[in-house]
This record gives structure tokens, C-alpha cells and sequence, in this order.
């Protein structure tokens, strides 16, 4: 079947997830002292930028799989609803992050659960990269160099945020900033090459 619908599907998630993000931060109650309140709200501020990146990072990459994956089966659909289930649980998982560095207690668990987060999106990723190549759902312009280049690129990831999250479970501020890195990693554009291997631009 074609995935237009599930692309649509997806976007709505996406969108619904990246916007919820914002309700974490609550406006100051009392605005006689407005500056330092405004200026404690700075774990809100941190993780709503963070995954704010980050579900946006992942609605590009999704973007660009389905760029080249022209058909769905069930088990691909199935993936894709899984991942979406995670991509969902991003805000929570952000919010609770930004509740324990506001009190200062249970840190390195939340960085864990975010890092566990990430992980499991990544690997969702790749799972639905690599059902849909041996699956025959990409269209003719896939070759098997580029297949195994995207490959590596997806493996990459959630092998960093799971390490991430060993670092982040002992450093939750070390954690912190392998997220961040590899967020800002991830949106660097992709290197183009020809079939002889020969650079042709990014995307």
C-alpha cells in the first residue's frame, strides 16, 4: 500500500508531541520578584529546547526515510505506530528531566529515562530502515551503497545515546550534553556522492 496516509499519520504526531512541549513551562504566579522566577524556570527552558530539536530532528529524518520508502506493509505500519509511541512519551520524559533539576533530586534517573528514550527511537529507526530493505518498499534511485551508508548513520545513534545514558546515569550533566551534541550531530546535513563515490553536495 502506498504510505501517504501513514506519512500523514505520523506528521500529526509529530506535531502534537512537539507542541505539548511548551505546556511544561508554567508562567510565574507571583511577579513581584519576576526576573529570578523567569530565570528558575531554566530546566524548562533547557529541555523544551532540547527535545523541541529533537522531535524535530526526528520528524526530518522520518521525512527523509519516506523519501525513499514508496510502500508499506503491515509490519512496517506496525514499527511506525511504535515509534510514534515513543516519539509521544518524548514530553513527559522532558518533563520530568526538567522537574528534577529544578529540585535538584533523582537527576541521574531522568537522564537515564531520556537517554532510554532516544535509544529506543533510534533504534525504531533502523528498524523500520532495515524491514524496508528486505522488504522491497524503497523505490528504484535506493542503491545498496546508499542503503548501507544510511545504515551505519542510524546505527550510530542510539548506540551514542545508550551511552549517553550509562554516562548520565552516574553524570547526569555529562549525559546532558551527549544528548545535545549528538542532537546537534544528527542535524548536520547528510553528505551526497555519486555512484563513483565522488561528493556531490548535502542534504
Amino acid at each position: 500500500m502506498p504510505t501517504s496516509r501513514l506519512e500523514a499519520f505520523s506528521d500529526g504526531v509529530f506535531a502534537i508531541a512537539i507542541t505539548i512541549l511548551i505546556f511544561d513551562i508554567k508562567a510565574p504566579t507571583n511577579t513581584q520578584h519576576l526576573l529570578p522566577a523567569l530565570l528558575a524556570l531554566w530546566p524548562s527552558y533547557l529541555g523544551y529546547v532540547l527535545s523541541f530539536l529533537l522531535i524535530g530532528l526526528l520528524w526530518v529524518n522520518h521525512h527523509v526515510m519516506f523519501e525513499h520508502i514508496i510502500k508499506a506493509d503491515r509490519l512496517l505500519m506496525f514499527v511506525n505506530t511504535v515509534l510514534l509511541l515513543v516519539v509521544a512519551f518524548v514530553p513527559f520524559a522532558t518533563s520530568v528531566l526538567a522537574a528534577t533539576f529544578r529540585n535538584g533530586d533523582g537527576e541521574n534517573i531522568a537522564v537515564a529515562l531520556y537517554g532510554v528514550t532516544l535509544t529506543a527511537a533510534g533504534l525504531l529507526f533502523n528498524a523500520i530502515w532495515s524491514h524496508a530493505d528486505r522488504g522491497g518498499l524503497f523505490d528504484d534511485g535506493v542503491t545498496a551503497h546508499g542503503i548501507r551508508r544510511m545504515t551505519k548513520r542510524i546505527l550510530f545513534g542510539p548506540a551514542m545515546y545508550a551511552i549517553g545514558a550509562v554516562i548520565g546515569f552516574f553524570l547526569p550533566v555529562v549525559g546532558v550534553v551527549v544528548y545535545a551534541l549528538l542532537i546537534l550531530f544528527y542535524w548536520l546535513p547528510i553528505p551526497q556522492r555519486d555512484r563513483n563515490g565522488v561528493r556531490i553536495g548535502s542534504r
